[in-house]
């Protein structure tokens, strides 16, 4: 039995890998750094970690992959991409595998106007993107989106700006800390969010989902067929050539994909897209751990987020406190 350790199962991507590898013939460590995160009460076995900032973050990590014999090793978290990227070696070294891309990779897909750059570069339809601070309005026509140039998450320090007042006062709000935002054109269209599956410099596997989002995140989403879309993500991944599983997300226009985002990691859309046919990380742990290819079948459905309560014993909670770590015999789902 192969060990694979699964970080941030307190959120939506980590507890959408948890999904994905349930029933996978994997045991399954969850890590988190809240001990309210409901993934380390849906497995068998948790730890409760550092924050990715924290100068203990890796130690700690190495030191209970060493405990636990961690043969591979998701993230869930942005935050913690970088700081594995930059160790991938020290992991590898004690027998881990860490499913992260290279630190390059990391901030292409982390900075927009970076990604704007490269994929333009490659020659892939993006949306044009300026620097804030460099903004005038004979570069972009109205609408405009604004957001952070690094990072964000969600619809947090979004704003949509639909003539010159509006920017005006959008730009009022952020002028402090204008440095930091990008100038994005609106693309007006049905937006989708698509998986890929990326190992030995090559893209494995595409799947497109349309969505529809609730605050930022994706509330019902639609698994589709469509080969010009496809294309443009194998474009995509192919020019930056990520590690693992690569999240790109996109509006259609006048039936021309246009990328506005990366990530280069697994999805809080992974569930979804198992329950589709394309199980991204038991595909790359089954590649990674036992040489088989990646293979899938994948089916046109439709999808709801439906919620579901996650009981636990107050038990199992203060021991998580005081222990930082609980096996358990849980047959609970997410």
């Amino acid at each position: 039995m192969y060990n694979i350790a699964v970080s941030g199962v307190g959120g939506g991507v980590g507890q959408s890998i948890l999904k994905s590898l349930e029933n996978s013939g994997y045991n399954i460590i969850a890590l988190d750094g809240e001990v309210l995160a409901a993934g380390l009460y849906a497995s068998k076995v948790s730890y409760l970690i550092p924050y990715a900032s924290h100068p203990d973050y890796i130690s700690s990590l190495l030191d209970i992959f060493e405990r636990e014999k961690v043969d591979l090793f998701f993230p869930g978290l942005d935050a913690e991409l970088m700081p594995l990227a930059l160790n991938r070696d020290v992991f590898s070294k004690i027998g881990t595998t860490v499913v992260v891309s290279t630190p390059e990779v990391i901030e292409i897909s982390d900075n927009k106007l970076q990604t704007y750059v490269k994929l333009t570069e490659a020659g892939v339809n993006v949306p044009t993107t300026v620097d804030a601070k460099d903004f005038s309005l004979d570069m972009i026509n109205f609408p405009i989106i604004i957001k952070q140039k690094v990072g964000g998450a969600r619809s947090k320090n979004i704003f949509l700006a639909k003539d010159e007042d509006e920017w005006n006062a959008v730009r009022a709000n952020i002028l402090t800390n204008i440095d930091k935002y990008i100038v994005m054109e609106y693309i007006e269209g049905d937006e989708y969010t698509c998986g890929s599956v990326n190992l030995e410099d090559m893209c494995k596997g595409v799947i497109v989902m349309k969505r529809v989002l609730r605050d930022g995140d994706t509330h019902k989403c639609f698994s589709i067929k469509d080969t010009v879309i496809e294309q443009s993500v194998r474009q995509v991944v192919e020019a930056i050539k990520p590690f693992g599983a690569c999240n790109v997300q996109l509006r259609v226009k006048d039936n021309v994909p246009y990328i506005f985002e990366i990530n280069a990691r697994c999805s809080g859309t992974t569930a979804s897209r198992t329950l589709c046919g394309f199980n991204e990380p038991k595909m790359i742990a089954d590649f990674l751990l036992k040489g088989i290819a990646p293979k899938y079948t994948i089916e046109e459905k439709t999808i709801l987020r439906y919620w579901k309560e996650l009981v636990v014993e107050n038990s199992m909670v203060s021991l998580m406190e005081k222990d930082s770590y609980i096996s358990l015999n849980n047959t609970n789902k997410l």
